[in-house]
């Protein structure tokens, strides 16, 4: 071998966290997590955090720094390395040229782009915004495209997938922005008219929202508006959904090269502290899953069927988390999915794929590699 001959460059994957939506820090947890998990023997990194601000920040790479500690959500703004300037993509797809900008400074090249793995959540993020950002650069990036991304995000447009691929879900309403704006009692009406179909207690949502954040549990009528009014914090479109009566059990799916595969699900057991699996639970309290879900083997093979079906209903690509009730009779409903599922130590993705003998770090790797193989553009 010469001795001007040099060794091929590792792949540089840029890992793009925190954004404008209500789960920022639940993002920014979840980026300290891939990125420590991240081979560096394999990849070479670049962390980017988004402020809630929506400034892109170049930040450092402290994984140690990412973790909610003493009860207090980490953020963007205090992992920056600067707190001005901003990191801008190309929008050249013959460029993936990333570059740093300081007020009164030159243009810094911080290198090329080979992959983005976006661990955003919510909405500028995980919805197709950031998805259609990342196709117009020609940038490949983990997880689902567009459409897929945009219609996980939205429950009624997701449900509305659902129903037609024949899948099961529960009964629910929408109540959108110029309904609740224009007419508010006619649009409390329709919820009323919902509760006297379906019954007492209703969650009132954000319609494109997730980590459980502006959800509500109404038991009567008077909680109603106040319940209204949190969801709409978030999203001024809402969704109410009724009641369904069963055990909550959850199954990913990933990608692999002979397609996707749905792991062993996992079993969210009633939270004796909340008044249901809200955010708190989820990421302060540490609420624990049972994986696998004691659920039995006939049981198991029809949720894991159907969490494949799910996300090749919506077109999604690389992984999914998708959520299901087991009512009494033993049948699944199907409540939603979510194509970046949180990557937190206490995540259930990562916990389902582990029990299914995929390590985090390979799990990591290979949703990596999945978007390394993909082209941008129509596929």
């Amino acid at each position: 071998m010469s001795e001007n001959t040099q060794s091929p460059r590792k792949p540089r994957v840029a890992v793009v966290f925190g954004g404008r939506s209500s789960e920022h820090a639940i993002s920014v947890v979840t980026a300290g997590a891939v990125l420590k998990a991240i081979d560096r023997t394999k990849y070479d990194v670049l962390p980017i955090g988004i402020t809630r601000e929506g400034r892109w920040a170049l930040t450092a790479d402290a994984p140690e720094r990412m973790a909610i500690a003493e009860r207090t959500l980490p953020d963007v703004d205090r992992l920056a390395e600067s707190a001005t300037g901003g990191v801008v993509l190309p929008v050249d797809p013959a460029d993936r040229e990333v570059v740093l900008h300081e007020p009164g400074s030159l243009p810094r090249a911080l290198g090329q782009v080979d992959v983005v793995f976006p661990v955003l959540h919510g909405p500028y993020g995980e919805d197709g915004t950031l998805q259609g950002l990342l196709e117009l650069s020609g940038i490949p990036y983990v997880g689902a495209g567009v459409l897929a991304s945009a219609v996980g995000q939205d429950k009624e447009y997701m449900k509305r997938v659902f129903v037609s691929y024949g899948l099961p879900v529960g009964p629910y309403e929408v109540i959108r922005p110029h309904e609740w704006d224009r007419n508010p009692a006619e649009a409390r009406k329709k919820i009323v008219e919902f509760a006297a179909d379906h019954g007492w207690p209703l969650f009132v949502k954000p319609a494109r929202g997730g980590s459980s954040v502006g959800i509500t549990k109404v038991d009567d009528l008077s909680g109603l508006d106040e319940a209204v009014e949190e969801a709409r914090r978030y999203d001024p479109k809402i969704i109410v959904e009724a009641l369904v009566r069963g055990r909550e059990i959850e199954c990913g799916v990933l990608e692999f090269e002979d397609g996707p595969r749905a792991s062993v699900p996992a079993e969210i057991p009633p939270v004796t502290d909340h008044d249901f699996y809200d955010f708190e639970a989820k990421y302060i309290d540490s609420a624990s899953g049972l994986v696998p879900a004691p659920i039995g083997d006939e049981a198991t093979a029809e949720v894991q069927r159907l969490a494949v079906a799910a996300y090749e209903a919506v077109s999604c690509e690389g992984l999914v988390r998708a959520d299901f009730f087991l009512t009494e009779d033993g049948d699944f409903v199907i409540n939603e999915i979510n194509t970046m599922p949180g990557f937190t130590p206490i995540s259930m993705y990562p916990r389902m794929w582990q029990e299914s003998g995929v390590s985090y770090p390979e799990l990591v790797d290979r949703l990596i590699q999945a978007a390394l193989t993909r082209s941008t553009g129509l596929r």
